[in-house]
């Protein structure tokens, strides 16, 4: 599996309201475990927007192109940059409903439009569908980083600290998550 950069989870993860220059656009990522309860190795990977395929149905194809025995159960994790819009909600709650065998848990560092209507009712969505959306808080931003990161070169800044910080950041998102499921 290709690993992320330190610098893109650094960048791309960072769950700060605002920016300092230089600005460097915020991109969404997917990145995903899929185990299997039988306790065979998990399967990981990601995906980032392309032109005309956003990161979670990028997601869902490559799910449906594994074959996966329907009658063993799986649990998926992602771990997103930005939580899912409206129209892919709506893609992730159909396919999971299709399979099942399927038991998918969302952790987000940022909310995507989270003032605007469509957005909100998105996430409330997910969550009527049996589909935990969260916020990453520490144990997940660690857990991304340790799993989805290449860890080869050396770093230009200090890894625990970041983790911190991102945990910090998102203690507030999370308020704004309750208040929208609410």
């Amino acid at each position: 599996m290709a690993l992320l950069t330190a610098e893109t989870f650094r960048l791309q993860f960072n769950n700060k309201r605002r920016l300092r220059r230089p600005y460097y656009p915020r991109k969404a990522l997917l990145c995903y475990q899929l185990t299997p309860q039988n306790g065979s190795t998990p399967t990981r990977g990601y995906f980032e927007n392309k032109k005309k395929c956003h990161a979670e149905i990028c997601f869902i194809n490559e799910i449906k192109s594994m074959g996966l025995d329907e009658t063993q159960c799986y649990q998926v994790t992602c771990y997103l940059t930005w939580s899912p819009c409206s129209s892919c909600a709506w893609e992730l709650v159909d396919f999971i409903k299709a399979h099942d065998h399927l038991n998918l848990g969302i952790f987000a560092s940022r909310l995507y439009y989270h003032w605007c209507k469509p957005q909100q009712k998105g996430l409330r969505l997910l969550c009527g569908s049996q589909v935990p959306v969260e916020v990453m808080g520490f144990p997940e931003f660690a857990d991304c980083w340790e799993n989805f990161v290449d860890h080869e070169k050396p770093l230009s800044f200090n890894p625990y600290k970041m983790l911190e910080e991102l945990d910090k950041n998102s203690r507030a998102i999370k308020r704004r998550l309750e208040r929208i499921k609410s």
